[in-house]
């Protein structure tokens, strides 16, 4: 079942101010796909969550599950499982009773309960655990014994906010991958609320990045990855970050200071040059000087950092392939591979080439 947000906003007012949490976030999320919303703190990611769910009632717009109008549905009749960041599991109970509590609540055969509670333990991997307490658990079974919990009512939605933050990076890399195999198992509508982009690039179909409100950009991640379309986007996406410098369009050149580096279509005018640190390579006809600061080697890849100044900072970083040899406090020269360079508006920081 697709999830259809229309015009949906949400505005915190006071006497004194008004914050536009969610501005006219107009998406479809396709019917059995993991849709990953993206952003910064404070951009509107868990908002557009909590009313997808029912917990926050929307200022303007409406939401559709399906052909469905839900919109001033109560969460309990919207058919949802939801996930939060601290697992809220009940101390007292078992596994076992936690997993039954949201069963037991809709008076539902016994029979049932226990038929069900066990399929979905089965299949989130803790069936061995269900006499347990929760205080007897790691972070990552605490957050499986979530997920059943919210998968055992069978909901047409599942959503999940920032189901990760709490887990240490190795158990948050075998959740992701848990979750991932969970929603493919059971083809369930799923929205996943992150700010780690590593997190939403790995378990997502598609990704919404999100800043302020307002949705910047969405599509599949690597898609986003290498079109974004503004700098914002292009900033946000990628570890290390894209670096930025201040360069110029000038008679069909494109120049990074006085140094031309590729070529444009667009009048001269001043612009932001945006490149990924793996969008550059070592060469004796690259036209960029750089003075090498520091080398680190990263498996059997080595990080350069680097200065130019013309950079938005005073050093950037880019990627060398294993075998090529970089010395600290040289100068080299390196070029920027095809299709690898983004130039984005001065202004407005659109991408317009």
């Amino acid at each position: 079942m697709d999830i259809r947000l229309v015009n949906l906003t949400k505005i915190f007012a006071d006497k004194n101010s008004e914050v536009r949490a969610v501005d006219n976030l107009d998406i479809v999320i396709p019917s059995g796909k993991l849709i990953g919303l993206l952003g910064p703190s404070g951009c509107g990611k868990s908002t557009t969550l909590y009313m997808i769910a029912g917990l926050l009632e929307p200022t303007m717009g409406q939401i559709f599950f399906g052909d469905e109008d839900v919109t001033n549905l109560s969460a309990e009749k919207r058919g949802i499982g939801l996930v939060f960041q601290n697992y809220a599991l009940y101390p007292h109970l078992t596994v076992k009773q936690n997993i039954m509590f949201p069963l037991q609540n809709m008076r539902m055969p016994k029979a049932e309960i226990l038929a069900r509670t066990q399929k979905y333990a089965r299949l989130v991997g803790i069936e061995d655990l269900l006499d347990r307490k929760p205080k007897q658990l790691s972070g990552g079974q605490q957050q499986r014994v979530a997920i059943a919990r919210a998968l055992v009512k069978e909901p047409k939605v599942l959503l999940l906010d920032e189901p990760l933050s709490n887990l240490d990076a190795r158990l948050r890399l075998q959740t992701r991958e848990e979750i991932k195999r969970i929603q493919r198992e059971t083809g369930i509508t799923t929205v996943f609320v992150t700010h780690d982009q590593e997190e939403a690039m790995s378990i997502s179909d598609e990704i919404v990045v999100m800043k302020a409100g307002v949705e910047q950009q969405r599509g599949k991640p690597q898609d986003v990855y290498e079109q974004p379309v503004n700098q914002f986007v292009a900033k946000f996406l990628g570890t290390p970050p894209i670096n930025i410098f201040y360069g110029k369009v000038e008679k069909g050149g494109l120049y990074i200071g006085d140094e031309l580096i590729g070529s444009s279509n667009l009048e001269d005018q001043e612009v932001n040059i945006g490149i990924r640190p793996e969008g550059f390579e070592i060469s004796e006809d690259g036209t960029l000087s750089v003075e090498v600061k520091q080398v680190e080697h990263i498996g059997r890849d080595t990080s350069v950092v680097a200065s130019n100044k013309n950079t938005e900072k005073e050093t950037f970083r880019f990627i060398v392939e294993s075998g090529v040899e970089v010395k600290e406090h040289t100068t080299i020269k390196v070029a920027v591979k095809p299709n690898k360079c983004y130039v984005f508006d001065k202004i407005e920081e659109k991408r317009v080439q």
